[in-house]
């Protein structure tokens, strides 16, 4: 009987770890906006998706894949750059940037991993994604991949892209 028992256990046990391995987990985590503000490498990034009115988009369920460029990628830019594109007169440009940075779907590394894609961008234009190497996104290299939020993923660039 205590054999029954034991081996009864341990089958409900198992059934519980395999149903509970399969099920979605419900995170309560970051979105993308969250973990960009949380990282100091990213402050330029945060200030346009600000000065854009984009935050209560990127904070939205998406899924979205963010290319996102640090403070260096920005400071590549011609000196002034951001400094006008942060001004309320030039908003429909930054956004037009801004957005050609992010995918409407989420997307991680190991699903680009040997691929060569032309992928469209929430902006309307596509962006060349290459990863057969690594990933690149046109000219950018990703230095840092699946970054996973509550809302999509980010992979930061080391390069801004600017939208032809």
């Amino acid at each position: 009987m205590n054999r029954r028992f034991a081996l009864r256990s341990t089958a409900l046990a198992a059934v519980a770890a395999l149903i509970t391995a399969c099920t979605p987990m419900m995170d309560d985590g970051d979105d993308i906006v969250d973990i960009a503000a949380s990282n100091e490498d990213f402050s330029t990034l945060v200030a346009a998706v600000t000065a854009a009115g984009l935050v209560e988009t990127l904070k939205s369920d998406g899924p979205f894949t963010v290319f996102a460029p640090t403070n260096d990628a920005f400071a590549k830019l011609p000196e002034g750059t951001v400094e006008s594109l942060l001004k309320p007169e030039n908003r429909d440009t930054l956004v037009s940037i801004l957005t050609y940075h992010v995918i409407p779907d989420a997307v991680t590394s190991d699903q680009l991993a040997g691929q060569r894609l032309n992928v469209a961008t929430v902006q309307g234009d596509t962006v060349h994604v290459d990863g057969t190497y690594g990933v690149t996104v046109n000219d950018s290299t990703v230095t840092s991949a699946d970054i996973i939020a509550t809302n999509g993923v980010i992979h930061v660039i080391d390069t801004v892209l600017i939208p032809e």
